[in-house]
């Protein structure tokens, strides 16, 4: 199993603040890796570094050996890096088959010019698209809902939309920010569920999640960032009885803790 992703001494600064500093973590192919730390550690930022949103200020960020920095959104896309987010950005007037379809456009060849003029290769995409997109409304469990606007959706069934309209970009590598936010316990069993058969799909997975009865039962290895530096890092068990983590989270003494 090798790596996949790897941020090598990343430091990211917001004028004299650092959000992020000297970082080195990576995620292997096919594992479940969880980002922890409390409110305001960087772990959102590290997302965003990860995807274009931002750029590092020193250090390198590699996706199979490819340097991700400089690169646009779009483009870490087509390298085959998809995410969520914690506030949800669905297109709410939209369908959910529609939502995902816009993820599937991001694999698209023909553009604007070729959709105007109806082309055949235009056609044809448009129709794996929308099968793409039932396909992946199913594995998502909201089939039945694929006519249904988005902003119709229940939260939880938002959350499972958002992931599949992420899946059809066709990733290797899936940041999710937070997706049983907001979700009841048996929405969250399911979630994890959900998150293992993406896993076996073949899709690596990078987790951002404050529910820590979620990460240590889903996660291979989980990461703990405090004021943007990483202070722990290994399996589950390990991470959970880290005297560094104890602190960082109860915000006292590993003794009085």
């Amino acid at each position: 199993m090798g790596r996949l992703l790897e941020l090598a001494g990343v430091t990211v600064r917001f004028g004299g603040v650092v959000a992020v500093s000297d970082l080195d973590l990576h995620v292997d192919e096919g594992e479940i890796f969880s980002l922890i730390g409390p409110n305001g550690a960087g772990k959102t930022t590290v997302f965003n570094i990860v995807t274009g949103v931002y750029e590092a200020a020193q250090g390198s960020v590699t996706l199979s050996g490819r340097s991700l920095r400089g690169r646009r959104p779009h483009q870490v896309t087509r390298l085959g890096v998809a995410r969520t987010f914690q506030n949800l950005r669905l297109f709410g007037n939209m369908s959910a088959l529609e939502n995902v379809m816009v993820g599937a456009d991001a694999r698209h060849r023909t553009g604007i010019p070729g959709a105007i003029l109806g082309l055949p290769t235009h056609r044809a995409e448009e129709t794996s698209g929308r099968e793409t997109a039932r396909e992946l409304l199913a594995l998502v469990g909201i089939a039945e809902l694929a006519e249904d606007a988005a902003s119709n959706l229940s939260y939880g069934d938002q959350r499972r939309l958002e992931i599949a309209r992420a899946l059809a970009t066709e990733p290797r590598l899936l940041l999710l920010d937070e997706p049983t936010a907001g979700m009841n316990p048996p929405e969250k069993s399911a979630l994890q569920g959900l998150v293992r058969s993406i896993r076996d799909r073949g899709v690596t997975v990078l987790l951002i999640e404050h529910d820590m009865s979620v990460v240590m039962t889903i996660s291979d290895r989980v990461a703990v960032l405090d004021f943007g530096r990483k202070i722990a890092e290994g399996q589950p068990a390990d991470v959970r009885t880290d005297p560094a983590v104890i602190t960082a989270y109860l915000g006292a003494p590993t003794d009085a803790a």
